[in-house]
């Protein structure tokens, strides 16, 4: 049985940190893209960064530039999104996604930036 599992998400005051972590099972992680998306409230679901399977190379959203770092643990069959300077812009749930030769999502976890 295919499963994304993510963690990590929290109340976090502006300027803070959090890691968000998503661990996989059930499919050859190693051959899978990984991605991160997010999406607020009323917003559509949007890209926030990729990493190859080899974790070689990175994207992230302009958004997030600078602030985000996403890595992948491939003998953990894990992926991480550490995310710093947060602001209220960056709430919203935060979802993992492997595409490889198929397309799983998981369903997410919420981060809440407020003071």
């Amino acid at each position: 049985q295919v499963q994304l599992v993510e963690s990590g998400g929290d109340l976090v005051q502006p300027g803070g940190s959090l890691r968000l972590s998503c661990t996989a099972s059930g499919f050859t992680f190693t051959r899978y893209v990984m991605r991160w998306y997010r999406q607020a409230p009323g917003k559509e679901r949007e890209l926030v960064a990729g990493i190859t399977t080899a974790g070689a190379s990175t994207n992230y959203a302009d958004s997030v530039k600078g602030r985000f770092t996403m890595s992948r643990d491939n003998e953990k069959n894990t992926v991480y999104l550490q995310m710093n300077s947060l602001t209220p812009e960056d709430t919203a749930v935060y979802y993992c996604n492997a595409r490889g030769g198929y397309i799983y999502w998981g369903k997410g976890t919420l981060v809440t930036v407020s003071s």
